[in-house]
């Protein structure tokens, strides 16, 4: 695509509308990867929110709009599921208690307090134990760890979709995996029966223009993307080449801790200390009813 840079400062009155959107749609890929990255389709508004995604960790006190939690469970529900079992639930928390409690059992997240909105997306075998029970059927197939990865799948679906839904209305999220740090207490906080889990949480609001932040560059896709079969890494290079120096440029400009990608994930990964108390986990869903056979 060349420098994306000198595409978009073209005069205007000699760009064409196409050439505009190619420009917006490069800049969208070139903020994403730090480099340019050639795709033969043109921008829309749909890519420009999905490629414009970053986490929202600061938010303006303003309550989101009326009827935003429903829009964004439709835009869940549009989500695939799988056999349409839809074996996922959500709870809105907007309680300042409520969100306060949960924060400390997720780490003491200041953005679960600060955000008008917490989401907590719930694996969910309740509703359809309970619709067996009703039928008189029996529900053995859910006691297998397939269901639960299943339902896991699905409800990180739902949860997605709802993310470019609020984006998309200019409102920002970040999904909060510490609220899994204490399963069984988010359970009790939140009141939630037997054979159900809380997966993550998110939070949502209007974004604080004042909070410094950006597209975070992901990994190059040669290093994600692979065509017929898994590429092996064997004999070469182990860590993608100019990572680390990429997303070092991009603490840098927003004035956090500069570490490798290669360092943090490493470390992320070392041991049953960096999993912050998530390692009892099979055990926790035992108790809270998945035998997970």
């Amino acid at each position: 695509m060349g420098d994306v840079t000198k595409m978009l400062s073209r005069p205007g009155a000699d760009a064409h509308p196409s050439d505009d959107m190619d420009a917006r749609l490069g800049q969208r890929l070139y903020d994403r990867y730090r480099e340019p990255l050639d795709l033969p389709h043109g921008w829309n508004e749909t890519l420009d929110t999905i490629f414009a995604h970053r986490s929202v960790r600061a938010f303006l006190p303003d309550p989101v709009p009326s009827g935003t939690i429903e829009l964004l469970t439709a835009a869940a529900q549009s989500a695939a599921t799988s056999s349409n079992l839809q074996p996922w639930s959500v709870v809105a928390v907007e309680d300042p208690e409520r969100k306060a409690r949960l924060a400390a059992l997720a780490g003491n997240q200041k953005q679960i307090i600060e955000a008008p909105l917490l989401l907590a997306w719930i694996v969910d075998h309740h509703r359809l134990s309970q619709i067996g029970e009703e039928l008189g059927t029996p529900t053995d197939g859910l006691h297998f760890l397939e269901s639960f990865l299943l339902a896991a799948v699905d409800t990180s679906l739902a949860a997605q979709n709802a993310v470019v839904a609020l984006e998309s209305i200019g409102l920002g999220g970040c999904y909060i995996g510490g609220i899994r740090n204490h399963p069984a207490e988010v359970a009790a906080e939140l009141g939630l029966p037997p054979r159900s889990f809380a997966l993550f949480g998110l939070t949502i609001g209007y974004p604080d223009p004042a909070a410094r932040a950006s597209v975070k560059p992901r990994l190059p896709q040669k290093a994600v993307l692979f065509r017929e079969r898994y590429g092996s890494l064997e004999g070469g290079p182990r860590l993608p080449v100019g990572y680390d120096a990429r997303l070092r440029s991009f603490q840098r400009e927003q004035h956090m801790p500069e570490r490798d990608w290669s360092q943090q994930a490493s470390q992320r990964v070392r041991g049953i200390d960096s999993l912050a108390g998530r390692h009892v986990l099979r055990d926790v869903l035992h108790r809270l009813g998945f035998r997970l056979e």
